[in-house]
């Protein structure tokens, strides 16, 4: 599980930039809330500046030709005939226009140190050029507006960090109108590790306000929930396990010797009630197990010894080989679950070994900075579909239904809950022959 965590990572790191920024994008409301501004700005602009531009083009120019055609006619009438070069020069020192004069016996411009400029454009041509009674040609153009001394391009970067403070500001307000959700975000990580002691601040009286509140009063519930559960579980354990201790101690006295079906029945009772009891066991320990707030009682643990402990105290493991690589470090783990991996592990290897070649093989070895616990069998193994389901609750491969000690398929899920919980990785392979499982511990 881990080794694939850390090739999805690395398949991550490797996408291109464009898809890096896309999958941010797509998992960041802010910068989706800032695009839609920005994007919502810019077609606004243009539209504004398309209708301002279409009404001026198709209104202004029928409303002002009368009046700069009348203007043009006493401007023309002003420079004389033939035109006067001293009116013109004082005229466009005046006026921030360009005059150009064409004729017979005057050739003048207001601006020769500049390239000749179109008057306007096409459309406004024949309002700005006049031609008086000697057949001079007055042309007017536009001249030096007060705003062309500043630099090239100061309007356009003035422009431009207008914009950039305007999404810089609309930025900072979203940040903080979204504030709150990094804090339900926080909160709903805290309660599913279990630590309902923190609550959401409500920071405002809006709906994510409202949000924050109705999170933290389903934690509370959810805590006392959890709560009764435990309870439960305790109030099970004691209630259901007293009754079955004194039905087996009552089995355990009917006589053991003699002929008939008096021993058989006995034993038969003692199996069953010893399979309730497991059974019982099983069930509450995987229900602990299971739920993300399981509580370890971490200790130093030599798991060399633990393993030879284990072994020793079930008589049907005297056969099993054990290598046990020397000097291995002391883990921190939860003794008892440990106990329990160890245990249903062997008895599992044990299960599937009557009619092996072999007696199962147990292995701890140093790897990748850890300690690998391997448990192997030589028997019949398991098919290869049905690998992926051995850890699953309650599931047992199709050889096991067919024995009377399959068992209830608890024992490879509890494993796999005690590997979890310690933060270690369960692996299951077909060895050929048997089956092997391992566990590393980091």
């Amino acid at each position: 599980m881990k080794r694939w965590k850390a090739r999805r990572d690395w398949q991550a790191c490797e996408r291109s930039r464009p898809e890096r920024w896309r999958h941010r994008w797509k998992h960041s409301l802010r910068m989706r809330l800032i695009t839609v501004f920005l994007l919502l700005a810019i077609a606004m602009g243009a539209v504004f500046m398309s209708g301002m531009q279409r009404a001026f083009s198709t209104g202004w120019r029928d409303a002002a030709k009368p009046l700069i055609s009348d203007y043009m006619d006493r401007l023309v009438a002003d420079l004389g005939s033939p035109p006067d070069v001293g009116r013109a020069q004082a005229l466009a020192a005046r006026l921030p226009i360009s005059i150009r004069i064409e004729g017979p016996q005057v050739n003048w411009q207001s601006h020769p140190d500049r390239p000749d400029r179109k008057a306007f454009d096409d459309r406004t041509k024949d309002w700005l050029s006049r031609t008086t009674a000697d057949g001079h040609r007055v042309i007017f153009g536009p001249g030096s507006a007060p705003w062309q001394g500043a630099p090239h391009g100061v309007l356009g970067w003035i422009t431009l960090l207008l914009l950039l403070g305007l999404l810089i500001g609309a930025y900072a307000y979203v940040r903080r109108l979204l504030r709150p959700l990094d804090d339900i975000r926080a909160g709903a990580e805290r309660f599913g590790r279990g630590e309902f002691g923190t609550p959401i601040p409500l920071r405002r009286r809006d709906e994510l306000g409202d949000l924050a509140d109705r999170i933290n009063t389903m934690a509370h519930d959810i805590e006392e929930m959890l709560n009764a559960k435990r309870g439960l579980l305790l109030a099970l354990s004691h209630e259901l396990r007293s009754p079955l201790t004194r039905a087996r101690l009552n089995a355990e006295l009917l006589p053991a010797s003699g002929e008939g079906s008096a021993p058989r029945e006995r034993d038969a009772l003692l199996r069953d009630l010893g399979e309730m009891r497991d059974l019982i066991s099983d069930l509450l320990e995987s229900e602990r197990l299971a739920s993300s707030h399981a509580a370890l009682q971490r200790e130093e643990v030599d798991l060399a010894a633990l393993v030879r402990e284990v072994a020793a105290e079930m008589p049907a493991a005297a056969d099993v080989q054990l290598d046990l690589a020397p000097g291995l470090p002391a883990l921190a783990l939860d003794r008892m679950r440990v106990r329990l991996l160890v245990r249903n592990l062997l008895d599992n290897a044990l299960r599937y070994s009557a009619d092996a070649s072999r007696p199962p093989q147990v292995s701890l070895q140093p790897a990748e900075g850890g300690v690998m616990l391997e448990v192997r069998d030589f028997g019949p193994g398991v098919d290869a579909a049905q690998l992926a389901h051995l850890t699953e609750p309650f599931y047992r491969t199709d050889g096991a239904r067919q024995r009377a000690t399959g068992g209830v398929g608890l024992g490879m899920y509890l494993c796999r809950l005690v590997a979890e919980a310690h933060g270690a990785e369960l692996q299951v392979r077909n060895a050929e022959p048997g089956l092997a499982v391992q566990v590393l511990w980091n």
